[in-house]
């Protein structure tokens, strides 16, 4: 094709693309992305005035060392020349190996095994597998439903939207044709013992059915962006070991660093019998996810009538996606990320404050890399986007929240003005 200007590029986009959580054809054309480094991106044509914006959204929370990363582009080039892909059945290569040993040794102790996937979603169904065929496995194939709470979020693909928020999520067109799953109340901001209570009872009422409880640990992302107390996740461990029902942790949004411990479980001191995690694993650059379990999930499945987990995407464990993985890895833990991120958490803080002071703001939250300003009535997207334009901040608002996750590497004068952009969003939506 020859070069397209950007009027034929938007037109084309148009009529053919299909854009996420959009109708065919779209409300509203978006910004042709030229370039971007750092935590800019570079559109194709100004916009405002504005030929850059600075990324507050870090690519839906991927893109923690920002754009263009010469380490990270270093590492994609090096395995590029040695091979882009090759199947994972029957083979393996250096890169897997080594990401698979490196994740087992910095998530809590008991999860020793990793399937590597390619996406978060693809994750959460297998980790779901896993702990469904578990049970099969060891003799109680009655426990077959999963147990969460209100206000979750865990993937667009099948069982994933079957345990999102039933009636606030985006899956209630589903209802009925999804399995039935049991929830609990949403979780408090705080630790409330009758609360505490009301999830020990949900799970002995359901443990003879339930093969799995599936929580998105201190922080309820897509979902409402609420944040709670990682006591609960004591509670649900010691529900979970006293009635005989397997825990996972959807850590796809929280892993490596953003809520300002490595991954949001360490905030509760247990682990999860099995843990799903992407996003960031590549710094951004590569679709790649993995799920991690304990001896005790894996020895249950390889002992059972069907000894495998008969579960294989074509694209497992690619190897360019992997040896990004481990630079990613090797950057965020060569430095001291956790101040990096306590930084943010402090510019974030007096950078949104006079938000709660906005007419319209029902709450104001910040915890690590996160910023959320939620406002009492549904986001005007257009409206709040272009007045984030304007201030050169790109931001990406859903529901009734503005919020930002920048790149770990955002500057401190860049993180003012994405405060700046946030409030003006506020302000306009």
């Amino acid at each position: 094709m020859p070069e397209l200007s950007v009027p034929e590029l938007v037109a084309l986009d148009r009529a053919h693309v299909w854009h996420p959580y959009g109708p065919m054809p779209g409300r509203a054309d978006p910004l042709v992305v030229e370039s971007a480094s750092g935590v800019r991106l570079r559109l194709a044509g100004p916009v405002h005035g504005r030929r850059e914006l600075i990324d507050g959204m870090s690519s839906w929370w991927s893109a923690i060392h920002g754009y263009n990363h010469p380490v990270l582009n270093e590492a994609a080039r090096g395995q590029l020349d040695r091979m882009s892909h090759v199947m994972f059945g029957g083979l393996t290569h250096e890169p897997a190996v080594r990401l698979a040993t490196r994740l087992v040794e910095i998530t809590p102790g008991p999860l020793r095994h990793v399937f590597l996937s390619d996406s978060g979603s693809v994750s959460v169904e297998v980790a779901v597998k896993m702990c469904l065929q578990y049970w099969r496995s060891v003799g109680r194939p009655s426990k077959q439903r999963l147990l969460t709470w209100r206000g979750g979020y865990h993937g667009d693909t099948w069982q994933p939207m079957a345990v999102c928020d039933p009636d606030g999520g985006m899956h209630g067109l589903w209802t009925g044709v999804l399995p039935r799953q049991v929830f609990a109340k949403a979780p408090p901001t705080e630790y409330e013992e009758p609360y505490a209570d009301h999830l020990r009872e949900t799970v002995a009422r359901y443990a003879d059915e339930v093969a799995a409880v599936i929580v998105e640990p201190v922080v309820q992302g897509a979902g409402g962006m609420r944040f709670h107390s990682p006591a609960y996740l004591r509670v649900l461990r010691e529900a979970c070991d006293d009635h005989g029902v397997l825990l996972i942790f959807d850590e796809i949004a929280t892993g490596f660093g953003r809520t300002g411990t490595l991954f949001a479980a360490d905030q509760a001191g247990v682990s999860p019998d099995v843990m799903c995690l992407g996003k960031a694993m590549t710094g951004g650059y590569l679709s790649m996810a993995a799920t991690l379990c304990t001896s005790r999930v894996a020895d249950g499945i390889s002992r059972g009538e069907v000894p495998v987990l008969a579960h294989g995407p074509t694209f497992m464990a690619n190897p360019l996606a992997a040896a990004v993985a481990n630079a990613s890895m090797d950057l965020l833990l060569g430095q001291d990320w956790a101040q990096e991120v306590k930084r943010l958490e402090t510019g974030l803080r007096a950078g949104l404050a006079e938000a709660a002071d906005l007419p319209g703001v029902t709450d104001v939250r910040v915890l690590g890399g996160l910023g959320v300003v939620q406002l009492d009535h549904e986001v005007d997207l257009p409206a709040a986007t272009e007045a984030a334009v304007r201030e050169g901040v790109w931001l990406r608002p859903f529901r009734d929240l503005i919020y930002t996750m920048p790149p770990f590497v955002t500057e401190d004068a860049d993180l003012a003005r994405i405060s700046t952009a946030v409030l003006a969003a506020a302000r306009a939506g």
